[in-house]
């Protein structure tokens, strides 16, 4: 299985490598990262059937923002599961994308128990 993770921020791919280097390194899951909306929806669109199967995305990026990402993606490629981060845990993004049908929602800093407790949920199905 493999898992797509979607921020601006270049450091987000060496901490999700850190925090789940056992996991990779067991053969559990991939770990794929895209920088932006359209970068994301390019690997996506690269194989058919997408390789991945579920999305960790920032919410605030510039261009595309998560919440048009998660929209595109439910409507692209609408068995890909994703779960939206945002370093502003405020209500009004966290129903925004509940609504348009985000499966989780994380705040920054991200917390690893948390996330590898939804990744080991999503691998017992």
């Amino acid at each position: 299985m493999k898992f797509l993770i979607v921020d601006d921020e270049r450091d987000v791919e060496i901490l999700f490598r850190q925090k789940l280097r056992r996991e990779v390194r067991e053969g559990m899951f991939e770990l794929e990262f895209a920088f932006s909306g359209n970068e994301a929806l390019e690997i996506l669109r690269n194989h058919y059937p997408p390789e991945v199967m579920y999305i960790f995305s920032d919410i605030n990026m510039p261009g595309m923002t998560g919440l048009e990402l998660l929209d595109k993606v439910k409507a692209e490629f609408p068995d890909i599961q994703v779960s939206m981060i945002s370093a502003y845990g405020d209500k009004e993004n966290h129903d925004k994308a509940m609504n348009s049908g985000a499966k989780e929602f994380f705040t920054k800093p991200v917390d690893f128990d948390t996330i590898k407790a939804e990744i080991h949920q999503i691998l017992s199905r």
